[in-house]
């Protein structure tokens, strides 16, 4: 390379460019939300998005494919979190470099492609260079000689330089079963000035050791098992290749800097927030911690809001809002104590966004959602602050060292915060905090992260019978080379020949009455669930009526295979036997209303609400459809209304859907939207609507109807929070739709009937009763307050002196609390002094106690809190106040009568003297 230092951007294209001229295809980052995985919280490794491909269950058009991934680790085994600002080179966001062989070349390449780009391309020394190989340190495996002695034959590689280590370093595996092989790590020597334990006596660096001067850059991986259980590997029928290459540290070498953030691709945010500071650069590296946290943070959040992950209360959510604040907080530390991290984040996009044109799509929701954030903090970290400096200083004395997780909990249910910030102020006084306790504590409010694998629950169950089932129908020509024709756009029925029956796992030839199989056909019209719309339902039956297969969904085992899913309703299939498989069509146009319905609705939520009002889940079903969307705050009553309203102008402007495939990278950089959480091949299915001027353009490959007014109408029947940040609207259209009108006109007429009015008349109807019906309570109110007046002034006469005191306790019947308490108030304007009153009712079963004593007692031992204490016990009740009066409520009225007749005897025992 020339001697001017290459950019990030330069170094990250001259990498796929030189796998693209040796043959491999580009393929675009998939997003950090994992398409169609839920056993990750995010994607944290190059080979997530080829994982299908390696377990046998996808195909892809390519063999061989060259990528830059966007990855996230901040949770279960790969959590870097707490290691990110306190060193040069831990993130939570990250790109990795890879180059894929899916059966097609192996080690041989690898080597010495990796070899060329290393030495040729980026003219690194090839006698700093040195490679690591497997060698079993349990003496099972078969060591990697024959990378070993590849590496010993590139031009100028040092013999010496290639060292064995164990399956810890040198052995991969996807999980504890599955796919998994050798690997080969290479490492780069930078030199002794590198070293960070100097100063430690007797220290060696080496390869894999413990400082740094020695760095890992590229680690390839060869793919040649398949692990059975703890014990047994087989080979596996074609062979893989899986490299990864941390993007910031092959930065920071070709850059020739000592920090991952003193490359281009960090060091413009650390600039920016020196000019927010005001720092002189000696303060700046006085504080190098604080500005590694912000411009990591800052980097993150921009790609998780762009990705649809907006700051929350639950999993993900979870961690962008944790990761903002966590730098907030850090911004905190050098000065900035107003939201900031937005202009930060303005940087990442600038610097990110030609190669990852979602940032540039997504800017105002990015920088919207950062500020928003922000700002809630703010609003509670003096709170947050001051109570876990309380907590902290409580456990200090205590000398205690761990903070427990119940209260850790509640710093975050009560003032927003996170787990990881309280964790970083504890450790900053030589403190802890119970993690475990924490997670238990939020079980209720915060899913679950992590899985504690590198690639979660791995899923492809009895995926062998599934690939040995394709390999031989495809050996017998009866399944085409990419598998089962999958159709479920043009037809709603095809007939064939049944290839294969499957029964509880295993082939079976034949199936009799209520058995519960998988049925392969050459080709299927069935949908099969996927973007959020449920499978296709309907039948399966032989042309001659012998026999019927209900099927109830739909799935796809293994790459190129479709199956079935049903129950045999009557007779007996059997294998070879003609079939024809029809839809359940009235379930599909419904199914097809509601899918086109969830597009006209995304593109009023975007008008209405603005761009940040991005997809966040989905349910497309016949009876309705739910749709999850970001938005900060409960959507309002005008605002629903004018978005029902939109959606319903579409659906009568009669617009034709136009269905296009084109390559992905194209849709996208069209301005087509892709769907939170979906998995998108290299061609992709789009759907526009609205003609010459498209209001609606998505990535899409469900059904749909032909015009939008195919959809009838569009009744939105409930919008509410799903989480911190997120919000669902549900409606229902077509026939669904009509009978919600039909239902609501029922009971319209209904009460119009026994109100005797007419449907327009209706609120003024109901506006008259209403009155009414006040009215009449107002005045039965005051006649009963009038009767237990008139029963009251006749207790008084009851009045009895005890000690010289003026006491009154009685039952008034059929008074509420407020009557009883002005009773008591009449009660002292005739005894302002030296008087005790306690008055009683029975209100829907329940008892009712109110205590009165006159201001001159008080000081005489008598008060109202403990008289009503005493009082409300025997009730099975409790109630308070004030010393003068006090009341309470109870629940064995049964009682009442006793505990009256008590007080006299209460009174002469607690009067002092």
């Amino acid at each position: 390379m020339n001697s001017k230092k290459p950019t990030g951007a330069e170094i990250r294209q001259t990498f796929i460019d030189f796998f693209v001229e040796h043959n491999h295809t580009f393929v675009t980052s998939a997003s950090l939300v994992p398409g169609g995985d839920q056993t990750l919280l995010f994607t944290n490794a190059g080979m997530v998005q080829f994982k299908d491909v390696f377990l046998g269950i996808d195909k892809r058009p390519y063999k061989r494919a060259t990528d830059s991934q966007k990855c996230m680790r901040v949770a279960g085994k790969h959590n870097d979190l707490e290691d990110v600002g306190r060193d040069n080179i831990h993130h939570t966001f990250f790109e990795m470099l890879g180059n894929w062989s899916f059966g097609d070349y192996y080690k041989k390449e690898a080597i010495t492609w990796a070899w060329q780009l290393l030495t040729v391309v980026w003219e690194l020394p090839k006698e700093n260079l040195w490679t690591t190989v497997f060698r079993d340190d349990k003496g099972n495996i078969p060591q990697d000689d024959e990378a070993a002695e590849t590496w010993k034959q590139m031009p100028g590689f040092i013999p010496e330089h290639a060292l064995y280590f164990g399956r810890k370093d040198n052995f991969w595996e996807m999980a504890e079963t599955g796919p998994c092989g050798p690997c080969s790590e290479i490492h780069l020597d930078r030199g002794i000035k590198y070293c960070d334990k100097q100063s430690i006596p007797g220290h060696i660096c080496q390869v894999n050791g413990d400082c740094l001067r020695f760095l890992e850059l590229w680690n390839l991986v060869f793919i040649q098992y398949n692990r059975l259980n703890p014990t047994q590997l087989e080979p596996l029928p074609a062979k893989h290749v899986d490299t990864g290459m941390g993007f910031e540290r092959i930065v920071s070498v070709l850059q020739d800097v000592d920090s991952n953030y003193r490359t281009d691709l960090l060091w413009l945010l650390i600039l920016t927030t020196q000019k927010l500071t005001g720092h002189t650069d000696q303060q700046r590296e006085a504080y190098f911690t604080p500005y590694r946290v912000i411009a990591d943070h800052a980097r993150a959040a921009a790609f998780l809001i762009a990705d649809g992950v907006v700051p929350g209360n639950l999993g993900r959510n979870y961690i962008t809002r944790m990761i903002i604040r966590r730098a907030y907080r850090f911004g905190g530390k050098i000065g900035l104590n107003e939201p900031f991290l937005a202009r930060v984040a303005e940087i990442v996009i600038q610097n990110y966004g030609d190669f990852y044109p979602e940032l540039k799509r997504n800017r105002k929701s990015i920088l919207i959602s950062i500020t928003r954030e922000e700002e809630q903090f703010q609003r509670t970290l003096d709170r947050a602050n001051t109570q876990l400096d309380a907590l902290l200083h409580e456990l200090t004395n205590s000398g205690q060292k761990i903070l427990t997780g119940a209260l850790a909990a509640d710093l975050y249910t009560t003032y927003g915060m996170p787990f990881e910030i309280t964790r970083d102020i504890a450790k900053e006084r030589d403190l802890d905090v119970d993690e475990t306790g924490f997670n238990i504590s939020m079980e209720e409010h915060r899913q679950a992260s992590g899985a504690g694998k590198a690639m979660g629950d791995m899923g492809g169950e009895n995926i062998d019978v599934y690939r040995h089932l394709v390999e031989v129908l495809q050996t017998q020509g009866s399944l085409t080379e990419n598998g089962v024709i999958y159709d479920p756009y043009h037809n709603l029925e095809v007939s064939g020949q049944i290839l294969a029956l499957i029964h509880k796992g295993v082939p079976i030839q034949i199936a009799g009455p209520d058995d519960e199989i998988e049925v392969i056909l050459p080709d299927t019209c069935f949908y099969v669930e996927s973007g959020g719309q449920v499978s296709d339902t309907g039948n399966i039956r032989s042309i001659n009526s012998q026999w019927v297969i209900e099927i109830h969904d739909m799935r796809k085992p293994a790459a190129g295979l479709i199956t079935h899913i049903g129950k045999v309703a009557s007779g007996e299939p059997k294998v070879g036997d003609e079939a024809i498989a029809s839809v359940d069509a009235q379930r599909r146009e419904d199914i097809m209303r509601n899918h086109t319905a969830t597009h006209l609705l995304h593109a009023e939520l975007h008008r209405v609400l603005g761009e940040h009002a991005l997809q966040a889940g989905s349910l497309v079903a016949p009876d309705r459809l739910r749709f999850d969307f970001n938005h900060p705050e409960a959507v309002t009553k005008e605002q629903l209304t004018e978005i029902e309203a939109g959606t319903n102008r579409h659906i009568l402007g009669d617009f034709p859907l136009k269905t296009t495939i084109k390559p992905y990278q194209q849709a996208v950089s069209e301005g087509a939207m892709a769907l939170f959480g979906e998995k998108y091949g290299e061609t992709v299915r789009t759907i526009t609507i609205g003609g010459d001027n498209p209001f609606s353009y998505e990535l899409c490959g469900g059904t749909h109807v032909r015009q939008t007014g195919d959809i009838g109408i569009c009744l939105i029947t409930s919008e509410g929070s799903v989480a911190g940040g997120i919000r669902r609207i549900e409606a229902v259209t077509g026939r669904k739709a009509y009978e919600l009108i039909q239902n609501r006109f029922d009971l319209l007429y209904k009460t119009s009937t026994l109100l005797g009015s007419t449907p327009e008349l209706l609120p003024e109807k109901v506006t008259n009763l209403l009155d009414e019906l006040s009215s009449s309570r107002k005045q039965i109110a005051a006649l009963k307050q009038g009767q237990v007046s008139s029963e009251f002034s006749q207790k008084l006469h009851e009045t009895k002196v005890v000690k010289g005191i003026n006491v009154l306790s009685s039952k008034l019947n059929n008074a509420d609390v407020e009557t009883l308490r002005q009773m008591v108030d009449r009660f002292r304007q005739q005894y302002p002094t030296k008087g005790v009153v306690v008055l009683g009712s029975v209100r829907e079963g329940r008892p009712i106690v109110v205590v009165g004593i006159t201001e001159d007692l008080i000081s005489q031992g008598l008060d109202a809190i403990e008289l009503i204490k005493f009082v409300a016990a025997p009730l099975g009740g409790g109630g308070g106040g004030k010393p003068t009066i006090s009341q309470a409520g109870g629940k064995d009225a049964t009682m009442l009568t006793k505990v009256l007749d008590d007080v006299e005897g209460w009174v002469e025992e607690h009067l002092s003297g």
